[in-house]
């Protein structure tokens, strides 16, 4: 059996597409040819897992030739997939499996690709309305209308030798705490401006829990927010913040350097997730976005967000030029949810 898996083309989408991947591998079993096909600056996310048997990349928008549309399909005609799955929703993924010649192809049928089908799932929909629901089981309906048993909604991620060295390096270059005592922060989000929490919000907070908790505290970013990263700790002004702005920021040393940590505080972007898929407690800041489409209903997790009428408008941008539901979450009434988790996490331990 050889089965093509269309992954996710975001961070927090494909880490939360992993009881997505587990469901089909135990499914299939260790005989079938599980072939992931991904964007390639996400290749590293799912080192340390075994479930794929392949990675291949694919960009449409590639300056080579190589990763295109016309040539990922020709490579799946010439291994002959007998079966496609495809969790991204466009129109031209199914036109690639299609092209690619699988046997079975199922998907949502959404954007017109309908036909491009052979197994075809409908989103729910109320009065023509998509209904919103958590991606973690979107994905996962499409095992179960393969026959899968039921999986856990678990995320799960791990790290390979490689990362782990690097993250030795960061902790050793930072002089970092080696105790575990170590509180993770992420102020980035691709997905829009929307999104941030101001660097002096962040910068505050990393204060009080570098002060008053004896507790280190780490920015993580990507290398499109190592300004950002740079500004949260000019306001925290505190010896024991720290920084990745001047650290490699491939995925797989990020994915060692939050393995690490206690906890997350982070806006609503792809690094959360990958700590939650790595077992820690994650406080989410939320302003555009509401908690049902990105849960992670395994984690221990805090959704905070201010009662508004413009909450939830899921605009990149703030369409009302004031940003309240961000800029009015303030420091003060994050730090005691991040107390609490952390009394939680030491009775945990202590239990």
């Amino acid at each position: 059996m050889r089965i093509a898996l269309f992954l996710p083309n975001w961070l927090g989408d494909l880490v939360m597409a992993t009881p997505t991947i587990r469901a089909l591998r135990h499914h299939f079993g260790a005989d079938a040819h599980l072939v992931g096909i991904l964007r390639p600056y996400l290749s590293e996310v799912l080192s340390g897992t075994d479930w794929l048997d392949e990675q291949w990349f694919y960009n449409p928008r590639a300056e080579d030739p190589a990763l295109r549309m016309l040539a990922l399909a020709r490579r799946m005609r010439q291994e002959r997939f007998d079966l496609a799955v495809l969790l991204p929703n466009s129109l031209r993924t199914a036109l690639v499996a299609w092209l690619g010649g699988a046997r079975q192809r199922i998907g949502y049928v959404r954007n017109g690709r309908g036909p491009l089908l052979t197994g075809r799932l409908y989103p729910r929909r109320v009065r023509g309305r998509l209904v919103d629901a958590p991606v973690v089981d979107v994905y996962l309906a499409l095992t179960r209308s393969l026959g899968c048993a039921p999986e856990s909604p678990r995320l799960e991620l791990a790290t390979v030798e490689r990362d782990e060295r690097s993250a030795d390096a960061v902790w050793r270059e930072l002089g970092l705490r080696t105790d575990g005592r170590v509180v993770a922060l992420n102020s980035g989000s691709s997905n829009g401006a929307a999104r941030f929490w101001p660097a002096e919000h962040f910068g505050r907070l990393a204060r009080l829990i570098a002060s008053r908790l004896d507790h280190d505290v780490l920015v993580v970013c990507g290398p499109s927010e190592r300004c950002d990263a740079q500004e949260i700790l000019r306001c925290a002004d505190h010896d024991r913040v720290f920084s990745m702005a001047d650290q490699p920021l491939d995925l797989g040393t990020s994915k060692a350097c939050i393995r690490r940590t206690r906890l997350m505080v982070s806006t609503d972007s792809g690094p959360r997730h990958v700590a939650a898929a790595l077992g820690k407690p994650v406080i989410t800041l939320r302003g555009p976005t509401l908690p049902i489409w990105s849960e992670n209903p395994t984690v221990r997790a805090v959704d905070l967000r201010l009662d508004l009428e413009c909450t939830g408008c899921r605009e990149r941008v703030c369409p009302l030029k004031h940003h309240k539901c961000m800029r009015d979450l303030t420091a003060g009434m994050v730090y005691p949810e991040v107390v609490r988790l952390l009394q939680s996490e030491e009775s945990s331990k202590a239990a």
